[in-house]
Order: C-alpha cells, then structure tokens, then sequence
C-alpha cells in the first residue's frame, strides 16, 4: 500500500467509495447520487485536500483535510481492517498537531476508530445546520509533546 496525494483521475473511485458507505449505513439518508459524490471528490481533489491509499487493486481509501481539519476519511468496504484507515490518520497526525473533525453519533465504528487514534469528543450538535439534518460529534487530536 502507499499513500500519495490525490489527482483528478481519482474522483471516480473515491467518489464510489464514498457512496458505498452511503447506500450501505441505513440511518444514512441517501442525498446525492454517486455522479454528485464523485463531483465532491473531485471538488476536494482540485483544492488540493485529498490523499489516496492505493494498492494493487487500485485506491482503498481516501482523507481529506483542510489544514487541521479532517473532512473525510472513507475506506473500501473490502478493504476495512488491513489499516488504511489507521495509516490514512497517522499520516495526517504526523504533519499537524492538532487535528478535529465532525462524525455522526450514530457511526459507532467511526468513533472507535478515532478514539483508539486518540481523538476525544468536544463538542456536540444536534445536526439541523448539516445536509443529513443527523446529530454529529465534534472530535479533537493533539500531539503529545
């Protein structure tokens, strides 16, 4: 596996990845079609957000990240638990000190994950100002120094 910075031929397979989770989370409302999540994917792309994990089957997994904000961070559902998730994450921590991103109440497995990365709740809402209208968590990183 390697992770790399995403390019525009990208947006196909991480917009999939993305609509996977969507059509597969059934408190997920299903919003956009995958052409509008692969637009999506492709607008993080070109602002320069996302890196791939790529191995070779192709991309397994995708962040996207603005600055210290974490936006996004999809893994294949075939390719869960083999730690493209984990090495997506400690990519990013390594090169900030301080990360925080939202995810939903209700998405258990995320929230696991992060906290196992070390991430730890600061905030809650109860979602009416998101596109899901879903009550989400705000999580926080800081390096140890």
């Amino acid at each position: 596996m390697i992770l790399r910075a995403a390019n525009p031929g990208d947006a196909k397979a991480t917009g999939a990845i993305l609509s996977a989770f969507v059509e597969a989370t059934d408190w997920m409302p299903k919003l956009h079609s995958r052409n509008e999540d692969i637009g999506f994917c492709r607008t993080m792309i070109e602002r320069g957000w996302m890196r791939v994990a790529e191995d070779e089957t192709g991309v397994t997994g995708f962040i996207a990240r603005k600055d210290s904000e974490v936006n996004a961070l999809y893994v294949a559902t075939e390719a869960q638990g083999r730690g493209i998730g984990s090495a997506l994450i400690h990519e990013a921590q390594g090169n900030c000190a301080r990360l925080t991103l939202w995810t939903f109440q209700d998405n258990l497995g995320a929230r696991r994950f992060y906290a196992q990365h070390g991430f730890f709740e600061i905030a809650r809402s109860d979602g009416q100002t998101t596109d899901e209208k879903l009550p989400d968590v705000q999580l926080e990183w800081q390096r140890q120094v």
